[in-house]
């Protein structure tokens, strides 16, 4: 059967009542996407990402650490969060409206900083920018882009939130949130998760299965010292000896990068009330709750069983997001109706660009925006704002 004719097979399938009884997560293994608008979850990228991309990539994207745990609780939390709908309530209008440091967008679905996306498609951050552009979605930047921050900026036609890794010299930190600064860029994201490393065993699973020379397509070099100068944030500094961990530095630091710049400090890997409270204390204008997509430590707590009691010790003095597990607008939904502000998607928009490149990515934000104005008036809200505690149960 030539590849017209396996299509239409496929489409055939689709609409059989055959497969009634055949798990959704074989059926997105069988039927690989021809075209992200045959997409009808975001899940059913992940099949396609798998195919289009080499197994070193393909288990970058997909690792957790240890034994994938915290990666898996991620997602699975979200299935114990019901939903309370409400009736008779006015919702031909659903705005998804959300404003963030006073900038609007068109809804609170973020674009989290994924490094290394030329990895995963030619276009790399270059194709997400478009794609976010489009869909008027806030993107959030990786310290290790694979497309300087200037150019991601000039492609999304405004200027992105750049996402800091502190490194272990505090002078190459500073020229890189000043660097972040020139370029316009209003938020600085500095990831705290990371700090003491991390154990990623399916990524070295999958690369065991890889039979190409790295070295062909990444040059020489790790994640420290001279192979930092492969990433462009890193070009022309002096990066002997420099890695992207600094496990000395302390809370005093928050501090410290308040003082670089101009620019709104987020600290993105809060999981506990205590270090909330730290946060709001030291200065930061901003939170994520995150485990770096399960891929941080293996607490085997989801972000989401984390995001009640950070809401709680904030007591609104800033902004709360979130990231992690995200694969579902009810999903968006139930993080919004625990008090964040804002929900970030890492993996699912990776699979698009991995597959499809910019439309991948803009197919997957319709597909979570659209399902969550529909579960928005399913439950009888009209707005963000309108979205609370008493939206959910569990």
């Amino acid at each position: 059967m030539n590849l017209q004719g396996r299509r239409r097979f496929l489409k055939f399938l689709a609409g059989s009542p055959l497969l009634a009884s055949v798990p959704a997560a074989a059926w997105q293994e069988a039927a690989v996407l021809a075209n992200p608008n045959d997409a009808l979850d975001v899940m059913d990228f992940e099949a396609a990402a798998r195919k289009a991309l080499p197994p070193a990539h393909y288990g970058y994207m997909a690792t957790g650490v240890d034994d994938d745990s915290t990666l898996k609780a991620n997602h699975d939390a979200y299935r114990r969060i019901q939903l309370r709908p409400r009736r008779l309530v006015d919702v031909r209008q659903a705005s998804m409206r959300t404003n963030l440091f006073g900038a609007a967008w068109n809804s609170p679905i973020f674009i989290c900083p994924c490094g290394y996306h030329k990895a995963f498609h030619p276009e790399g951050e270059v194709a997400t920018a478009r794609a976010a552009r489009a869909r008027k979605s806030l993107m959030l930047l990786s310290t290790v882009t694979t497309t300087p921050v200037e150019e991601v900026n000039r492609e999304y036609g405004a200027s992105v939130w750049y996402q800091l890794y502190a490194t272990s010299s505090w002078a190459i930190t500073e020229k890189l949130a000043k660097r972040a600064e020139a370029a316009g860029c209003p938020v600085l994201v500095w990831t705290i998760d990371l700090m003491a490393g991390r154990n990623t065993e399916t990524q070295t699973r999958f690369r065991r299965l890889d039979t190409r020379d790295c070295a062909t397509c990444h040059g020489p070099g790790g994640p420290g010292g001279p192979g930092l100068r492969r990433y462009p944030m890193f070009a022309g500094l002096d990066v002997n000896g420099v890695t992207l961990t600094a496990p000395a530095l302390t809370w005093d630091a928050v501090e410290r990068l308040k003082k670089l710049s101009g620019m709104k400090v987020v600290l993105k890997g809060i999981e506990t009330r205590e270090d909330a409270e730290l946060a709001c204390q030291h200065g930061a204008d901003g939170i994520i709750v995150s485990n770096h997509g399960g891929r941080a430590e293996e607490s085997g707590r989801a972000t989401i069983e984390c995001l009640p009691e950070v809401v709680e010790a904030v007591r609104g003095r800033v902004p709360v997001m979130i990231d992690g597990g995200i694969r579902r607008g009810t999903d968006v939904f139930k993080a919004l109706a625990l008090g964040a502000a804002s929900v970030g998607i890492g993996r699912p928009y990776l699979w698009g660009l991995s597959a499809f490149g910019q439309p991948g990515v803009e197919r997957v934000i319709d597909i979570l925006q659209t399902e969550l104005s529909l579960v928005m008036r399913q439950c009888g809200v009209r707005s963000i704002d309108e979205i609370t505690r008493a939206s959910v149960t569990g």
